[in-house]
C-alpha cells in the first residue's frame, strides 16, 4: 500500500504564518493619522457650544447632561429615584460631566467629552483600515469617510452616550487586530525555531496584553450602554476562530484541540472575566455612596436569605437595581409607549432611510440667513453617498467572505451584524436610528475594504489601476461633497426654508 502519509508541509516561510507585512512607512502613516486628526477636531469642534433650547440641552440630551451635572454635585451618582430613569450604566454620564467640569454647564461642556471621542474614533479608524488593508493610503482615505459621515459628525457633537459606545467598540476592535498580529508573530518564531512539533497542540503564547486590553475596552464599553455585550460575544467567537487559523497556518497537527486547550482558558479570563471587572469599576461611585439608587436595596426590596446570600450585599443591590432597569427598557415598547415619531425599525437602518431631527427652531428664534423667515435644524442623517451604497458593500464583502476566505471581510461584516441583528429579535420594541452609531466605523472599513479591491493589486497594470483610483477618487468626492451640503443641518447653521426643504431628499426624511 505504500508508505505512510506524512502530515502536511510545514511552512518554511514565517511570513506564511504571519501574513502579508504591515507598511514601511510607519512615519507617514502617523502623519497620516495625526493631520486627519486634527481635520477631524477642527470639524467636530466648530460651533459645538450650539444650538440649544434657549440654553438648555436638545433632544435627548434632557435626559443625560442633567445626569452628569448630578454626578458632579452629588458625589459621583445620579439621584432620580422617585422615577427610576437612571436607566443606563454610568460611564458615558461620567465622561459627559468631566467636561462639564471642565467648561460649565452649557453647550461646549455637555458635548466636549462626545467631541473628543468622535476625533479619537477618527483616529482609530485610519490605524484599524491600515491595518486591515496594510495600505496608508486606504488608512487614510478611511479617516476621510468617517470625518465626512453625518451620522458620525452630529452623535460626536450631541451630549448622548452613542460615541462613547462607538470609540469602545473600535478601540477594542482595534486591541484584538494587534493580539492577531503579534500572534501570529509569535507562531512566525515558533517555526523560524522548528519548534511546532513539539506538540500536537502547538505552543503556548504566553500573557497576551492586547486581547486583556480588548476585554477592558469592551466592559467599559458595557458601562456605556448594555448594548455593548453585543461585541462582547461577537468578539470572543472573533478571537477563537483567530487563533485556530494562525495554529493551522503555522501546521500545528491539531489545531482545533490546541485552541481549545492552549487558548480558550486564558481567553475566558481576558473576555469573561476582564470586562465584568472593567464594567464594574465605572459603579465606583455607587458602591462608595449612601444615598445612590438601590444602594442598599438587601433588607428593604429583597431579602437578605436565600441562594444567593452568599454574594456581597452590594452586588446584589446592583443586580436588583440592574433587573429594574432591564424592567424599564423592556417597557419601551410600541404597544405601550406608543410609536415615536422618529421611530424606526432595523431594516431601514443600513441605508440611513429614516433619519432623526434632534431639533427645529424658526421664525423670530433664528436669524442670520438673510431673509425674515430662517430655519435651523440639527437632523441625524448618515451621509448618502456613503449609506446608500452600504448593501452593496456588505453583499460584496460577504461574497468575499464566502468565495476567498478573507478573514478581513469576515472580521468586519461580524462585528458589524453584532450591531444590527440582535434588534431584529424583538421589533415591537421602540428603536432609534442613532444605534448605529457603533457600526459607522465598521462600515467605512467594510467600503474601504471594496475601495482597496476597485484599485487593484500593486502589481496590476498602469491602466488598471488609473482606472480604480479615479473610480475610488470619484466616490470619496462624492461622499465629501455630499457632507459639504448637509452640513447647515448637522450643526443647525441658519437656512432658508426653501434651504430647509431642498436639503430633505426622500419623503422618509420628513415628519
Amino acid at each position: 500500500m505504500g508508505t505512510v502519509p506524512v502530515h502536511g508541509p510545514r511552512p518554511l516561510d514565517p511570513t506564511a504564518v504571519l501574513g502579508p507585512p504591515p507598511p514601511t512607512d510607519r512615519l507617514r502613516g502617523w502623519v497620516v493619522t495625526i493631520v486627519l486628526a486634527l481635520v477631524a477636531a477642527v470639524v467636530r469642534f466648530s460651533g459645538l457650544g450650539s444650538p440649544t433650547d434657549a440654553g438648555t440641552p436638545i433632544f435627548d440630551e434632557k435626559h443625560y447632561v442633567p445626569q452628569a451635572w448630578q454626578i458632579l454635585r452629588n458625589g459621583g451618582v445620579e439621584d432620580n429615584p422617585g422615577y427610576e430613569l437612571v436607566v443606563h450604566p454610568p460611564l458615558g454620564k461620567q465622561l459627559i460631566a468631566l467636561g462639564e467640569m471642565l467648561f460649565g454647564y452649557d453647550g461646549v461642556g455637555w458635548r466636549a467629552a462626545s467631541a473628543l471621542a468622535g476625533v479619537l474614533t477618527v483616529l482609530l479608524v485610519v490605524r484599524v483600515a491600515r491595518r486591515l488593508t496594510r495600505s496608508t493610503l486606504l488608512g487614510g482615505l478611511a479617516g476621510v469617510l468617517l470625518i465626512c459621515d453625518g451620522m458620525s459628525h452630529v452623535q460626536s457633537r450631541m451630549g448622548m452616550l452613542d460615541a462613547f459606545s462607538a470609540f469602545f467598540v473600535l478601540a477594542a476592535f482595534a486591541a484584538l487586530l494587534c493580539d492577531r498580529d503579534d500572534v501570529r508573530a509569535r507562531m512566525a518564531l515558533v517555526v523560524t525555531e522548528a519548534r511546532v512539533d513539539d506538540t500536537p497542540y502547538g505552543p503556548r503564547l504566553g500573557v497576551r496584553w492586547w486581547r486583556l486590553l480588548a476585554g477592558a475596552l469592551l466592559g467599559w464599553g458595557c458601562a456605556v450602554k448594555w448594548s455593548g455585550s453585543y461585541w462582547v460575544a461577537a468578539f470572543a467567537l472573533l478571537v477563537m476562530l483567530w487563533d485556530v487559523t494562525a495554529r493551522r497556518a503555522a501546521g500545528v497537527r491539531r489545531p482545533w484541540v490546541g485552541t481549545l486547550r492552549r487558548d480558550l482558558p486564558p481567553a475566558l479570563w481576558a473576555l469573561a472575566l476582564v470586562p465584568v471587572l472593567a464594567y464594574l469599576s465605572a459603579w465606583w461611585a455607587w458602591f462608595r455612596s449612601e444615598t445612590a439608587t438601590d444602594r442598599y436595596a438587601v433588607g428593604t426590596e429583597i431579602g437578605e436569605g436565600g441562594p444567593w446570600s452568599w454574594m456581597p450585599d452590594a452586588l446584589r443591590s446592583l443586580w436588583y437595581y440592574s433587573g429594574k432597569v432591564l424592567e424599564f427598557h423592556s417597557g419601551l415598547t410600541t404597544e405601550s409607549s406608543g410609536v415615536h415619531p422618529w421611530e424606526s425599525k432595523p431594516w431601514t437602518w443600513p441605508m440611513g432611510l429614516r433619519p432623526m431631527l434632534y431639533h427645529y427652531a424658526s421664525g423670530e428664534q433664528v436669524s442670520g440667513c438673510g431673509t425674515t423667515d430662517c430655519v435651523s435644524a440639527v437632523m441625524l442623517i448618515g451621509t448618502p453617498a456613503l449609506w446608500w451604497p452600504a448593501l452593496v458593500v456588505l453583499a460584496f464583502a460577504l461574497w468575499r467572505l464566502v468565495t476567498r476566505f478573507d478573514w478581513r471581510y469576515g472580521a468586519v461584516l461580524l462585528a458589524y451584524g453584532a450591531g444590527i441583528l440582535p434588534w431584529f429579535a424583538n421589533l415591537d420594541r421602540q428603536m432609534y436610528y442613532f444605534y448605529m452609531a457603533p457600526l459607522a466605523p465598521f462600515l467605512v472599513l467594510a467600503t474601504v475594504l471594496v475601495m482597496g479591491e476597485i484599485l487593484g493589486p500593486s502589481a496590476a497594470g498602469r491602466e488598471r489601476r488609473q482606472t480604480g483610483l479615479l473610480v475610488v477618487c470619484l466616490w470619496v468626492g462624492a461622499v465629501v461633497a455630499n457632507f459639504v451640503w448637509l452640513w447647515p443641518i448637522l450643526v443647525g447653521a441658519p437656512i432658508t426654508p426653501d434651504m430647509w426643504d431642498a436639503q430633505l431628499w426622500l419623503p422618509s426624511w420628513r415628519a
